[in-house]
């Protein structure tokens, strides 16, 4: 249920043919805690003014460059109260620093930032700033997810020994930066990606997930990066072992050229007592096996779903809900956040979202992962 008045929101890139975009308009949109009413949509002017008519935004709300809007919207008694960035990866850094200095909430897209050095930079901003961060690895919002989290700390699998991370694709199988498609353009070029691939694509999205559910510190990686496809300037593919405090291990696989898999990110996680598996194209479906019993199927909205799991819940069980309800679920997330503050109250514990925290840990994967890499696949600490 969303509240009676939406939070004022503006929004930098996702402009005409940005595909993110109109993912992040539609998920602030469900719960109606959010209202568009701003927007530097892209970085050619022409653009971001024609993608802003599209969008129905008053003339004077549509911006040539975020630095203008942030100054002005900051300004502005109607002005908004939190901004959207979903640019590619090398600005979101200057992007959502224009905006936490003066006091505008964030809510940014993943990676944090094209390199680890903008990150930490960017941390610093949010602490010094009143705004909230918020980073959207819209899988945390999924409700299996969440029970999965629930269950890991109430033990219910005993010590974690083992976690198996994968999200294989397959749509960069060849050249696609060559043929106009704007997606894959930036995506592979390292001036607007950063220094990973399909690492800093899709591997940080396995990464924070199985932090995320499992609360598992990594001490240390050995990752192995190739560029399959002749020309590309970035990994496609990655296999990455990992080290846990507490003696865990882990294996992560992320690869955007492997045919036949579509966005198959799966997480598995075993203990000492049992094990966990999920799998995001059947997100509806948590499977639970206590050691020396039969496996057990745990729906969303069905009776072993916990309460953790039915807080980000719409729809009864056997109604499927998915991706955007994830993404959803985190704006809701924020939504309920950035009411709290605004009311001067203590954080709620039970609000989860990933934060500026999270997105310099990402962006540390990232770069120890290449880093490896260069060595050969060597240890190097986390």
């Amino acid at each position: 249920m969303g509240y009676a008045r939406p939070i004022r929101l503006g929004m930098v890139g996702g402009g005409a043919g940005a595909f993110i975009g109109d993912v992040h308009r539609i998920a602030s949109r469900i719960d109606g805690d959010f209202d568009l009413i701003a927007g530097a949509l892209s970085s050619t002017a022409d653009r971001a003014q024609a993608s802003g008519r599209a969008l129905g935004l008053a003339p004077d709300r549509i911006y040539d460059d975020f630095k203008v809007m942030a100054m002005r919207e900051a300004r502005l008694k109607d002005g908004i109260e939190a901004v959207t960035i979903v640019t590619p990866n090398h600005m979101h850094f200057p992007a959502a620093r224009e905006f936490l200095k003066r006091g505008i909430h964030v809510i940014c897209d993943k990676p944090l930032s094209s390199n680890l050095r903008d990150a930490k930079k960017l941390l610093e901003a949010a602490e010094k700033s009143n705004a909230l961060f918020v980073l959207t690895h819209n899988y945390t919002g999924y409700p299996m997810v969440r029970q999965a989290r629930e269950m890991v700390s109430k033990g219910d699998i005993g010590d974690i020994r083992v976690v198996q991370a994968e999200y294989p694709q397959d749509w960069l199988t060849e050249a696609e930066e060559l043929q106009d498609n704007k997606q894959a353009e930036w995506r592979t070029d390292p001036a607007r990606s950063g220094v990973g691939g399909s690492i800093g694509d899709i591997g940080t999205h396995a990464f924070n997930l199985l932090s995320f559910v499992t609360g598992l510190e990594t001490e240390s990686l050995a990752a192995d990066l190739q560029s399959f496809v002749p020309g590309r300037r970035l990994d496609d593919n990655a296999h990455t072992m990992l080290r846990f405090e507490g003696g865990a291990r882990g294996m992560l696989w992320s690869s955007q050229v492997a045919p036949g898999n579509e966005n198959a990110l799966r997480l598995r996680v075993y203990g000492s007592k049992g094990g966990l598996e999920w799998a995001q194209e059947d997100p509806n479906y948590l499977w639970y096996t206590p050691f020396g019993e039969a496996k057990r199927l745990i729906t969303r909205g069905g009776v072993a779903a916990n309460s953790v799991a039915a807080r980000v819940s719409r729809t009864p069980g056997g109604h499927p809900e998915g991706y955007l309800e994830g993404f959803a679920n985190i704006y809701a997330e924020a939504a309920k956040a950035i009411r709290g503050r605004q009311a001067g109250q203590k954080t709620d514990p039970e609000v989860v979202y990933p934060t500026v925290y999270d997105g310099v840990r990402g962006v540390a994967f990232i770069e120890a992962c290449v880093a490896s890499s260069n060595r050969n696949a060597a240890w190097v600490k986390f």
